[in-house]
Formats: structure tokens, sequence, C-alpha cells
């Protein structure tokens, strides 16, 4: 008896001494949220707003680091392989998530296997938008430039195989014109380019295509969606210019390593959820161009995603691309 009650006293003593776990002392010290594409472009105007509100939520600091390349890839295997704790987070978008996987046979990460995504963000549509060089107002009038001009046109992306990539594939194939693409380390770099006149055409996320476009440095020729947007409310879509089944927009979300304890998640996700229900948040991103989403359960969220996984399926494989 005398054994197991100083058995029990050393337990007891040693579940006092113990530091508190670590899910109830999150956050104790700064969180990296990591945009897998470079300064500037959509998925870092996304992503430093979401960390400026994560940060004041949580009373901790957000400090946001930029990994670029290959199509996102180099940022998710940095965050796949980062111990999951909650202190590293990740801006992701379809792309990688979704197109990824559909694209190369081989990837350093697996988003099934090693995220948890905590919330979608946005799901936004695209601005197809030319350089004023371009002698074109209309998508009509475009397509015969382009034909009349085969090979000479040249459209950025944020990299190849990206939905900004994909979508122009898609306008190229629907329309039957030959452009050139050239990818990027990001819609940042390539929209740079576009404005130089380096490049002639791009198909950009609302978010950094307005600012240029209502200032006349760029000119718009259609909208990715299926319904023409209050931003712009006097440009068609590419629908109802004379490519019914077009149809492209891109989603953000923001994920974690998918081993992060269930308690730590669900504080980040608590977060994220209030931040799509505040007012200022969410008026915040309409204001860049970003139309933000109700939030979602864990199991609304898997759906959303198994949905545009099945469409962009099909369109790849109609398509018949493959980048390995």
């Amino acid at each position: 008896m005398r054994w197991r009650a100083a058995a029990i006293i050393v337990g007891l003593i040693a579940a006092l001494a113990a530091p508190p776990s670590r899910a109830a002392d999150y956050p104790a010290r700064p969180i990296k949220l990591v945009v897998p594409y470079a300064a500037g472009g959509p998925t870092d105007v996304l992503g430093r707003l979401v960390g400026e509100y994560l940060g004041r939520d949580l009373k901790q600091v957000v400090v946001v680091e930029n990994k670029a390349g290959a199509q996102g890839a180099i940022g998710a295997e940095a965050v796949a392989r980062s111990d999951p704790d909650g202190y590293t987070l990740f801006v992701t978008a379809a792309s990688i998530f979704v197109l990824n996987p559909l694209l190369y046979k081989k990837l350093p990460y697996d988003p099934t296997r090693d995220f948890r995504l905590l919330a979608v963000i946005t799901d936004a549509p695209m601005i197809m938008e030319v350089h004023p060089s371009v002698p074109a107002k209309t998508i009509a009038e475009f397509v015969a430039y382009a034909k009349k001009n085969p090979g000479k046109l040249n459209f950025g992306s944020a990299g190849t195989g990206g939905t900004v990539h994909l979508a122009g594939e898609m306008f190229k194939q629907m329309a039957g014109v030959e452009m050139t693409h050239v990818p990027y380390k990001g819609a940042g770099p390539a929209l740079t380019d576009l404005l130089s006149g380096n490049i002639q055409l791009m198909f950009d996320t609302l978010g950094t295509a307005l600012p240029p476009v209502k200032s006349g440095m760029l000119r718009p020729l259609g909208v990715s969606s299926t319904q023409r947007i209050a931003d712009l409310p006097d440009l068609p879509t590419i629908a109802e210019s004379g490519y019914p089944d077009y149809a492209v927009s891109v989603w953000y979300g923001i994920a974690a390593p998918s081993k992060v304890p269930d308690e730590i998640a669900g504080k980040i996700k608590a977060s994220l959820d209030r931040a799509l229900n505040d007012e200022a948040f969410r008026a915040s991103l309409l204001k860049i161009g970003f139309p933000p989403l109700q939030p979602k359960s864990q199991a609304e969220i898997d759906k959303f995603v198994d949905t545009d996984r099945a469409r962009w399926a099909g369109v790849v494989k109609a398509l018949n691309i493959s980048l390995d």
C-alpha cells in the first residue's frame, strides 16, 4: 500500500509540475504563414490580409513568408514537412490542392495526405486583360487579331499548370488561336511584364486586375465567371462573348499540416471563421476584388474541394494536358 500511495503522490507532483499542454497555450509564439508565390500577386495580397486578422484575433504575431516556385510546390513541400504544431500555416489555392495532382505524376507533397484545409476564404473570377498595344476592345476583335498574327501573342501566368495558365489554355482551344504561354514565379511578376508590354495578355484574378484596369493601364476584354461582376458591370463574360462553355474561377484557402492536433486546428479554424463573419474583414476582401465566402464546416470544405477536383479532372482530360 505504501508503494502505491507513493506512486500516486509522485504522479500528482509530476502532473502539477508538467507544463500546460501545447494546445492550451496556443499560440504562445509567432505564427508563420507561408505564401507559395512571389510578393505582390493575389495570393500574397490575400495572405497578408488574413495574417493581419489572425494576428489581431489570436493576439500573436503572424509573419508572412513567401516561398515561390514550381507552381506552389516549393511552399507546399516546406509546410508539409514542418512541425505540425500549428505555428506554420499555408495560403493555398485551387492550383496547389486540385490542379497540380492532376497535371504532375510526381509531386513532393500530397494535398490529401499532408494538409488539413481549415477554411476556404474566397472563390474569385478572372479578368482577361490585354496591354493597350493590342488593337482589340472586344473578345471578337482579339480573336480576329490573334488569327491574323498566329504565335505572335504571349500570355503570362503565375506558373505552369496553375488556374491562370489553364484559363489561357482553355481560351486558346475554344477560340482556335495560337498564343505562347510565358510562366512566372507568381502573378505579380507576370503582371509587371504585362504592364510594360513584354507580354500582351493575361487572365488575372480580380484582386490584382482591377487597379490597372480601372486606371486604364490595361484593357479588359471579358470576365471568366458565368455572370457579370459588380466592379465592371459593362464588361461582358467570356461565355456571352461567343464561348458559352467557358467558366473559370480560382479559390484560396488556409491550410495546416495534416497532423496538427485537433484542438489547435479548431482554434485556428474558429479564428478564420470569425474573419469570414467579420464585416470589416469582408469589406477589405471586396475592396481588393476577392468576394468573401461564408464559413464552411469541415465536411463542406471537403465536399467543395472534391467537387472542384472532379470538374477540373474533366477539363484536364479534355485538354489532354500533362506537365511531366
